[in-house]
């Protein structure tokens, strides 16, 4: 071990930080060792942590299981990754992943939101309590849903998010629940059975259940069904031109839509979040939370934009007008989410939502579940109003650019 290295692992030490094989730990020369030394902290033996931006909050424990590899990552107080790859995300209070992970850019999440083994992530949201099983792809997604920790949203062990097409577009991003009523952590929540799989982009309601075994392939915007998969075995061979343009306007729509509930949730943590700063949600962690959502919008944005472009393209090579020239809305596409991007950050919330979140943290400190679901029904209503005006608004905007998309962000609840 080098004079320099062993001296930074020295200097974390000093200051309480308990790290076990130090020998066998690697901190990058770039990192701030200050955004290291929380209380309670514990490396284990073969970690490596790099990059400027990385944070790391009371009782964090890395590689209890097998060593992690930490990058630009930001890590709320509890949080415990136990093995895998973690790159550009941000964890909030007492999140948690098992050993296997692989989770990229433009991941966050939220408070209590869990992971079994060999779990891989990347542009993935998923609010408090959601539960991820074992042997999962869930990139692409924000799922909402669930009360606590033992009443959540779950994703059952060796399930797949189809977010790539034959057409090598992304415009594949699933809702599940959405954000105007599932920040308010009061929702039914969403079970997705295990070995079974969606296809995006698509749209689920609260209190949907689709049964182990199912691909779903439809959006379900109607709460508190149970969607079962078909048992017939026959194989169907048609033809096929890459086009798929019957999928454009729902594809249009459910993009819209996500974009829409992102631009909700960046005002949620804006004007909402931003109350919670303290020892449970630090500055530099809340930061990280709003990077990190910008991060998320931008690669929305670019994503449907190439749709538009893609889709447009193999419309004038199949000598078809299905696509209504999409190719050339692309760039106005990008330009008017940009403006409503902007536009919805002066949407600021109802002043009696706001006492009233303010009145909870008088009382029972900046303790944000506890804050957020002891709110009474009529300040969460207002909260929820709110949140869906920006959705709304989006949507209906957006039609006027994309004469496919349905005006209005549905929000069942």
């Amino acid at each position: 071990m080098d004079r320099e290295r062993s001296e930074r692992l020295q200097t974390l030490m000093t200051k309480g930080v308990e790290i076990r094989c130090p020998q066998s730990v690697y901190i990058g020369p770039e990192v701030d060792l200050q955004r290291l030394t929380a209380e309670g902290v514990v490396i284990h033996g073969g970690c490596r942590i790099t990059g400027r931006e990385t944070l790391l909050s009371d009782r964090v424990e890395l590689g209890r299981e097998a060593p992690v590899t930490l990058e630009n990552c930001r890590l709320g107080p509890g949080v415990k990754l136990a093995g895998g790859y973690f790159n550009g995300a941000v964890f909030l209070e007492g999140a948690t992943m098992q050993s296997g992970a692989h989770v990229r850019g433009g991941t966050i999440l939220e408070e209590g939101a869990r992971g079994a083994h060999s779990v891989a992530l990347k542009q993935t949201i998923l609010f408090p309590f959601v539960t991820l099983g074992s042997l999962i792809n869930f990139c692409d997604c924000l799922m909402a849903g669930g009360t606590s920790a033992s009443d959540h949203s779950e994703v059952g062990s060796s399930y797949i998010h189809f977010n790539y097409t034959p057409n090598q577009d992304k415009a594949t991003p699933s809702l599940l629940g959405d954000v105007p009523h599932g920040v308010m952590l009061d929702q039914a929540p969403i079970f997705l059975g295990g070995q079974g799989g969606l296809v995006g982009p698509r749209r689920i309601a609260f209190g949907t259940v689709v049964a182990a075994g199912t691909i779903c392939r439809r959006d379900e915007l109607r709460p508190q069904r149970l969607i079962v998969g078909g048992g017939g075995r026959r194989q169907v061979s048609l033809p096929f031109d890459g086009a798929g343009f019957d999928r454009i306007a729902p594809t249009l729509t459910n993009n819209v839509v996500y974009i829409a509930n992102l631009l909700a949730l960046q005002q949620w943590y804006r004007c909402v979040r931003q109350l919670f700063i303290g020892r449970r949600l630090p500055e530099r962690l809340h930061a990280g939370l709003v990077d990190n959502l910008h991060v998320i919008i931008d690669e929305r944005i670019d994503r449907l934009s190439a749709f538009c472009r893609i889709m447009g393209s193999l419309d004038r090579k199949s000598g078809g007008g299905a696509a209504g020239g999409l190719a050339e809305k692309a760039e106005a596409v990008r330009n008017a989410l940009q403006e409503l991007r902007r536009k919805t950050m002066d949407m600021a919330p109802p002043s009696f939502f706001m006492e009233g979140v303010e009145k909870e943290i008088e009382r029972q400190g900046r303790d944000y579940l506890r804050v957020v679901q002891s709110m009474d029904g009529k300040r969460k209503t207002a909260g929820t109003r709110w949140l869906q005006r920006i959705v709304d608004g989006v949507c209906s905007e957006m039609a006027t650019v994309l004469p496919e998309v349905s005006g209005k962000g549905v929000g069942d609840g």
